[in-house]
């Protein structure tokens, strides 16, 4: 089945192999086009039907023709044309991690290399040794990554809330021992994209090979393939790859914006920065040889004469041009969430075991939560949550947390008449049994707030994803973001806004202290950009529907 993902992996593996050919300008395009597509909030093929392929940023005559070509026959004839032109070991040597196919170019152009077997033999050999570009440090970090391609292949990208508490662990070694002064994680992760290839983290320090020694030594850390003045590569256990760079306090700001990417927000950000006779980079915005700014992102970007654009935006949409007519819209923040609408506990949970979510839910200033007190536990079995459960979490609340109790109903059951003043309101989900949405008339007789656990990262997902959308707008309730495979992603969450829909988002306040749910929802929901007016739980009144009070008064 064609999907949007799988397009833009071949329009990227067209874009390599031009590129290990020699082409010069032909890559880029291949690649714009294939980022255009993996952002993409629709199906290619509803795009197509619409005959609006050419909306798309990057596509044009020859693009829009392969794209009808593969939508046809899930195929690109010119893509299986390339991988004939190029040896089978070259194209291998694209997926050791670092080696770009310019460098693949050289290898096979220059050196007569065709496989990463051969590869390796050559740097056995020392053939690379005086070769232009090639330094002892350079030759040791390709000579490490092909060792660990031949030892199994690379990687997959991570998803985000898999690579959330592995950087988190990471910043927090450094922070404890490695007297570092600021510490960031940049690149994607720092953008929230739902996947991450790899970390990148920036520090300032005094003392750079201490940093290095105390990051070298974390348990989460296997090798380390790289070290340099500046800079030290390391493989985690996982096979991730996480960079760390040392930069003077001076230059915090420009690096962090530089690193933080997109490449095609910076693109036009340097862009920008050469049509006003400056130079922008890693180190900070400059006239001349002088340096106006660096030391702090705002002020990068003011010497641009841009308004801060939060990272979660930095992704060519529009957002540069916006940001240079003022200050952006606010998006929405952790301090603006009031409540959670769907709070799940253990079916058996003893009451002292659930009190530390209150306790959580207070320090973070939340005004409500909605506990989900009757519905299916994980393998799909009722439950309901103990009375004296209930009861000495009403007392733990206190005053100024409001207690409701919310019933999560799949979709061929719905909620029955019996008990239904119980509960505040309901919260649906689709089941593996039934995907689809009711009809929206149903839907409205059911006293909705959220629905949740549309799931939507995989192809087949997507027509049901959409279908909910529709649902939800239908009803007026709002859709459930988040990390994992039963929430909806920024994609996603963007299209439901482009709706009118409210998005609701998860706090992650039953969960243990770290957990990722709470802040990745957040930033997919600021990747979305979500205003504060339009998540549902940034109300700081609950939605209750029915005639019951909360159950904290």
């Amino acid at each position: 089945m064609p999907s949007n993902t799988e397009a833009a992996e071949i329009f990227r593996g067209i874009a390599d192999l031009l590129d290990v050919m020699g082409e010069r300008f032909k890559p880029e395009a291949y690649r714009r086009a294939a980022r255009s597509l993996e952002s993409l909030t629709e199906d290619l093929s509803a795009v197509a039907a619409r005959g609006e392929l050419r909306s798309i940023p990057g596509v044009g005559e020859a693009i829009e023709e392969k794209l009808r070509e593969y939508l046809a026959s899930g195929k690109i004839a010119y893509y299986d044309r390339l991988r004939l032109e190029v040896p089978p070991g070259v194209a291998e040597m694209l997926a050791i991690p670092g080696l770009g196919p310019k460098t693949a170019r050289r290898f096979w152009v220059e050196l007569g290399i065709e496989t990463p077997d051969e590869l390796l033999a050559a740097l056995t050999a020392g053939r690379l040794s005086g070769v232009k570009g090639f330094g002892e440090k350079k030759v040791a970090q390709i000579r490490s990554a092909v060792e660990g391609h031949r030892a199994g292949p690379a990687g997959a990208r991570l998803p985000i809330e898999v690579a959330y508490p592995i950087a988190q662990a990471l910043v927090q070694g450094l922070r404890e021992r490695a007297g570092a002064e600021q510490i960031e994680v940049a690149g994607s992760f720092r953008r929230g994209r739902e996947t991450v290839g790899d970390l990148d983290l920036l520090v300032t320090s005094v003392d750079p090979t201490r940093a290095f020694d105390v990051f070298s030594s974390l348990p989460e850390v296997r090798e380390v393939r790289l070290r340099g003045a500046t800079k030290e590569t390391v493989l985690l256990t996982n096979g991730l790859q996480v960079d760390l760079r040392v930069v003077e306090p001076a230059a915090f700001g420009a690096a962090l914006q530089y690193f933080t990417g997109s490449k095609d927000h910076n693109v036009i950000v340097r862009s920008l920065a050469k049509e006003r006779g400056l130079r922008v980079n890693e180190y900070g915005v400059y006239r001349g040889d002088e340096r106006l700014a660096g030391r702090t992102e705002e002020e990068v970007y003011a010497a641009l004469g841009l308004a801060w654009i939060p990272p979660e935006l930095r992704e060519a949409r529009g957002e540069v041009d916006l940001a240079a007519q003022g200050p952006l819209p606010p998006l929405v923040s952790e301090s603006a969430l009031r409540g959670d609408l769907h709070v799940h506990l253990a079916p058996d949970a003893e009451a002292a075991s659930v009190e530390p979510l209150v306790t959580s839910a207070r320090a973070r200033g939340l005004a409500y939560l909605g506990l989900v007190a009757e519905g299916l536990d994980d393998h799909g079995r009722p439950f309901t949550l103990p009375s004296k459960t209930q009861e000495r979490l009403r007392k733990a609340a206190g005053p100024k947390l409001r207690l409701h109790l919310v019933r999560e109903v799949d979709v061929p059951s719905g909620p029955t008449s019996a008990g239904r003043e119980v509960f505040d309101w309901t919260v649906l989900r689709p089941t593996s049994r039934a995907p689809n949405p009711p009809p929206a008339s149903v839907g409205r007789a059911w006293s909705l707030a959220v629905v949740a656990h549309v799931g939507s990262r995989d192809p087949a997902g997507a027509e049901a994803a959409r279908a909910w959308i529709q649902f939800a707008r239908a009803v007026g309730t709002a859709v459930e973001v988040g990390p994992g495979p039963e929430r909806l992603d920024s994609t996603w969450a963007r299209s439901a806004l482009e709706t009118g829909l409210s998005l609701a988002l998860p706090t992650g306040v039953e969960e243990p202290t770290g957990s990722p749910t709470g802040p990745i929802a957040l930033r997919f929901a600021r990747r979305a950009g979500a205003g504060p007016g339009q998540v549902r739980n940034a109300d700081p009144h609950a939605p209750v529907s029915g005639g019951r009070k909360a159950a904290a008064d």
